[in-house]
């Protein structure tokens, strides 16, 4: 069968460009129910007549409802939508691929899904989706999850089925930190899942603008020392990675700080660190939670990044880490993997 679709997709290779057009349209359509054609056409930057044309053919299959309220799914489209997946993922040769990456970062894996975050934004929603049913497949009784904040990670955190089956999990911020929207702070993020995964929770309250000196001095608490512990014992740090100049300046760091991190080439952030092309540790905040040293001794580093724009930040930030695994989208893996053979694929 596969090599019958492998004969047709060469014959007809067109084939391959509406299969993907219209697993975008169902894929979004389910992620934002009910949607009207023309926030759906600027979800996707197709055409609105484009747009009709497959809504219509997607009606008369039985695939989505249409009423006053917008589109939605059917029973049967979802049905479908999930086929289609691992049909794409078959036809694409995903699973290679995701082997091939994950040997030249020298990682323990990575899972990438259809599409381009940044031509659609429900695809984050799918990456989101893949990795907390990875992350959930991981949990036990008496363990520890850290967790950074950001969009990313509470997209992760949002995509959780809520469970009861384990006992005794603690959820903590896997750095302190305090910045200007609580939705996509750590501490706000890891109480939003101990209460899905019926854990407990801590938080800690260190902004990124103190003094080392400042860190050190609250580091002495006993309290704070205490958690700062149990993070370095997390079975599970699930984190984003973002642009090293772009997340220096979003932390509202000081201008001698910012100077440093692009004097030292960095790349990436994740976590606190800062990291350069090789992967090294140029810089890290002082109120981190895990310093490089421990990154190493953490079972289960889960990394959801996407966006082409990220590559770099991504190789940066997770190669040679034998314990991570990335989650992804195919457009960033792809441009990973161009830069890493530096060759087109």
């Amino acid at each position: 069968m596969k090599e019958l679709l492998k004969l047709q997709m060469k014959l007809v290779p067109e084939l391959l460009t509406v299969l993907d057009m219209r697993y975008n349209i169902l894929s979004n359509i389910y992620y934002n129910q009910p949607i009207g054609r023309r926030m759906l056409s600027n979800n996707l930057n197709l055409s609105e007549r484009i747009i009709r044309s497959e809504v219509n053919f997607l009606k008369e299959q039985n695939l989505i409802d249409i009423n006053s309220i917008g589109m939605s799914i059917t029973d049967e489209g979802k049905d479908l939508l999930r086929d289609l997946k691992f049909f794409i993922r078959e036809i694409k040769g995903f699973k290679s691929i995701e082997l091939e990456i994950a040997n030249l970062l020298h990682i323990k894996g990575m899972v990438m899904v259809p599409g381009d975050v940044e031509e659609d934004k429900s695809v984050l929603r799918e990456i989101s989706k893949i990795s907390s049913e990875y992350i959930k497949n991981l949990l036990e009784d008496n363990i520890i999850i850290s967790l950074t904040g950001g969009n990313t990670v509470k997209e992760v955190v949002d995509s959780f089925q809520a469970t009861n089956e384990y006992k005794d999990i603690m959820v903590l911020p896997a750095r302190g930190g305090m910045g200007t929207d609580i939705e996509l702070q750590s501490n706000t993020l890891a109480g939003r899942l101990a209460s899905k995964i019926n854990g407990r929770y801590e938080i800690l309250h260190i902004p990124d603008s103190l003094s080392k000196e400042t860190v050190d001095a609250i580091l002495n608490e006993p309290e704070i020392k205490r958690i700062f512990e149990g993070i370095k014992k997390s079975t599970i740090v699930i984190h984003g990675i973002g642009d090293a100049t772009r997340m220096s300046h979003k932390r509202e760091l000081n201008y001698e700080i910012i100077k440093k991190i692009k004097s030292e080439d960095a790349v990436g952030e994740a976590y606190g660190h800062y990291f350069n092309a090789d992967g090294k540790i140029v810089y890290s905040l002082p109120n981190i939670g895990i310093n490089g040293n421990e990154i190493s001794k953490i079972k289960h580093m889960i990394a959801v990044a996407a966006g082409k724009r990220k590559a770099r930040a991504i190789i940066a930030a997770i190669k040679d880490r034998k314990n991570e695994v990335l989650f992804t989208d195919e457009a960033t893996a792809k441009e990973i993997y161009n830069i890493l053979t530096e060759t087109s694929l």
